[in-house]
């Protein structure tokens, strides 16, 4: 099964709201390139189709990470299916279509040669976080929890103020399972796919 077809398994059998159909039918269509742009230009998932591998340990690992019993039990974190395929799924809605591949020169072998790299444009630059749950809102309702767990996903690697972060992974404890998610597959699962 492609990773395309897995995602869209995952995101018909558990995300059943209002809108979510036609959201899918966004990302499936020619407006968005989301099944095969990257995760990023550089780091992790930096290839063709990264974007939805990405999206896919993210919510592995959020299953994973929800599924420990110290977490539903100590720390009361029981979500339903759609909740965690919502958020993990669609938090790096935002990348869609600002990926761009150009080639550059590159020394291989001591002869120089053209090598495919992606470059970063954004024509709608309103942030990362904020960007998917402006992006989804549209089409389906988030919850307050859902959508405070989107735009806080980088954690403190975002440049938003420390109390910001803080103060939403207290309140909003999705947030911060995502974020752990989040970066379990960005530092781990994406690097060894490549």
């Amino acid at each position: 099964m492609s990773k395309k077809d897995e995602f869209i398994k995952i995101y018909t059998e558990h995300i059943k709201r209002e809108g979510s159909v036609e959201f899918l039918d966004f990302l499936c269509s020619s407006k968005s390139d989301f099944f095969i742009a990257p995760a990023s230009t550089r780091f992790h998932g930096n290839y063709a189709g990264g974007l939805v591998e990405h999206s896919l340990n993210v919510y592995y690992c959020l299953q994973d990470y929800l599924s420990r019993d110290r977490v539903k039990e100590q720390y009361q974190m029981n979500y339903s299916q759609e909740t965690i395929a919502l958020v993990s799924l669609l938090h790096d809605v935002c990348k869609i279509n600002v990926y761009h591949q150009e080639q550059r020169n590159k020394k291989v072998n001591g002869t120089w040669v053209q090598v495919p790299y992606y470059e970063f444009e954004d024509s709608m630059p309103y942030g990362h976080g904020e960007k998917s749950v402006y992006m989804i809102t549209p089409f389906m309702k988030l919850s307050r929890e859902e959508a405070f767990a989107i735009r806080y996903h980088m954690g403190f690697s975002n440049e938003d103020p420390s109390r910001n972060v803080g103060y939403t992974f207290e309140h909003f404890p999705l947030a911060f399972a995502l974020s752990t998610a989040d970066m379990e597959a960005t530092y781990y699962c994406d690097s060894m796919q490549k």
